[in-house]
């Protein structure tokens, strides 16, 4: 007696394993994007505080804020993701982070960073799912 054994997968079988790989790709990918843009988002926090030290050095021998030239963007990668703005006065600047389209970093929760120079902080989300300060900072 002969038994016929076929070995193989069956379409279904096949079509089961491709559901469970969509459901893991759809569950893993935005969480992945959501870590990225985390990361990039303590760049650029990191850039804002020594964008402020580089101000304050200027206004402790200078006596003013005005005559810093900041770049526009972070210093150390490559791309940039967020564009670094300075309103400067004499006696007060305000930097703010404005997240760009380069990489989806515009779909971050916690949008615009800002920081003042008396240390105060702000994060102006976007409307759909905005994040709390502490979130953001």
């Amino acid at each position: 007696m002969k038994t016929n054994r076929n070995s193989g997968f069956t379409l279904i079988e096949l079509m089961i394993v491709v559901a469970v790989v969509a459901i893991l790709a759809a569950i893993a990918i935005p969480s992945y994007q959501d870590s990225v843009r985390k990361g990039r988002r303590g760049q650029v926090k990191a850039d804002l505080v020594e964008f402020s030290q580089l101000l304050e050095r200027h206004h402790t021998t200078n006596n003013s804020y005005v005559g810093v030239n900041l770049p526009t963007h972070s210093p150390r990668t490559g791309t940039a993701f967020y564009r670094i703005d300075a309103a400067v006065t004499d006696h007060a600047f305000t930097l703010s982070a404005q997240p760009l389209a380069a990489g989806g970093q515009e779909k971050d929760r916690c949008g615009m960073l800002t920081l003042r120079n008396t240390g105060a902080k702000t994060a102006k989300g976007n409307d759909s799912s905005p994040a709390t300060l502490q979130e953001c900072w």
